[in-house]
């Protein structure tokens, strides 16, 4: 992608909401990347693309292995094998395949601390990656960037002036300076309180769709990662689980890890039969989400999320099982109810809807979608 003059983008950012170029292309592509420490597999032959403008998260628990997938796109880390395409362009092959060192690459890096320099203003910081422009360029380059990211009353503060938020908006005002071909973000809002992680997500992804740049973000925060990506990642164990958009990974996860890495889950068991027999009763098969006709008389376990299930009180004799722990969330409760069945799945209520420990229960599947289901372990 031809790069644009500082000139010619200014009008383009007044008026265009996302400025992707091609969205069919492949801006970034990694094939068959292993990564190891010795004995130890930190990446096992992940293989994953990127397309033009795409925001792509990477999501995971602690060592799965997605920071080192990161730093070896970055070029900080080098792969034991597979290769690495950033716009075209082979940065690491296979062997003794070519490796650009991270100044060669036409990437882009916002760290967990944004790494700011303490004695440069903001205008500063944003200008320091310009050295190819001349000054009257890099003047309107940084106003355009100050634009963007709603810093331009902050251009002459320093960093240790501005709050948490102002700073990730300067850290990435000076990475997409250059324009680069793929921007990375290393756990951008792990540094923010809880309130102004929520609002900087927002601002995070509006700010990368109108600068159009190709993003690749990396946490272990689901609930930032549904928010803010076109594309989810899920890693665990060096590898793949399952890729897809916030609302496939979520709605019908591909393996039991990933449903209950997503969320709070719970499994349901049930045997297969001309209908869905469960401890909670018989539901019509249409309630599963894929074909059930091969596990006829088998047992399946589905998954069933706190909002898919009601609890409601009874009598012992007509209870499906016991309240076993509640957890007040603020705006609602979510109870823990062992069934008779031996199943424990959670139900989720309003706040003004109390149940104690110990109370017996009428369970009711109350989901109006379909439901996941994986065989019985």
């Amino acid at each position: 992608m031809a790069k644009q003059k500082p000139s010619q983008r200014i009008s383009e950012f007044e008026t265009v909401q996302t400025a992707v170029e091609d969205p069919e292309r492949t801006v970034l592509s990694i094939e068959g990347v292993s990564k190891r420490y010795g004995p130890e597999k930190a990446v096992e032959r992940l293989s994953l693309s990127v397309k033009d403008g795409e925001l792509l998260t990477l999501l995971g628990p602690s060592g799965c292995g997605k920071t080192t997938t990161l730093r070896m796109i970055a070029g900080l880390e080098a792969p034991s094998s597979g290769t690495i395409t950033i716009a075209g362009e082979t940065v690491t092959g296979d062997a003794d395949g070519p490796f650009k060192k991270p100044e060669e690459r036409d990437v882009g890096i916002v760290f967990q601390d944004y790494a700011l320099f303490p004695h440069l203003t903001v205008a500063e910081n944003i200008a320091f990656g310009l050295d190819e422009l001349d000054e009257v360029a890099t003047d309107a380059r940084v106003a355009e960037l100050l634009e963007l990211v709603d810093l331009v009353a902050h251009e002459e503060k320093m960093p240790s002036q501005l709050s948490g938020g102002q700073q990730q908006r300067v850290a990435l005002a000076r990475s997409l300076a250059p324009e680069p071909d793929v921007l990375l973000l290393d756990e951008p809002f792990s540094n923010l309180d809880v309130r102004l992680r929520v609002e900087m997500r927002e601002e995070v992804r509006r700010i990368l769709k109108r600068a159009g740049v190709t993003a690749i973000s990396v946490t272990h925060d689901q609930e930032e990662a549904l928010s803010i990506s076109d594309r989810v990642a899920i890693m665990n164990d060096g590898a793949i689980a399952q890729v897809g958009n916030p609302g496939e990974v979520f709605e019908n996860p591909e393996s039991r890890f990933v449903a209950s890495f997503l969320g709070q889950a719970s499994f349901l068991s049930a045997r297969v039969t001309d209908s869905l027999e469960t401890g909670l009763g018989s539901f019509d098969l249409e309630l599963l989400n894929g074909p059930i006709e091969a596990y006829d008389g088998a047992m399946i376990d589905v998954l069933v999320r706190p909002d898919d299930l009601q609890a409601m009180p009874t009598s012992e004799p007509k209870a499906d099982g016991y309240v076993v722990h509640r957890q007040y969330n603020g705006p609602n409760f979510i109870y823990r109810v062992e069934l008779h069945s031996g199943d424990v799945v959670h139900c989720m209520h309003n706040h003004v809807e109390t149940f104690e420990a110990g109370q017996p229960v009428a369970v009711d599947l109350a989901a109006d979608h379909e439901l996941a289901w994986y065989p019985a372990e």
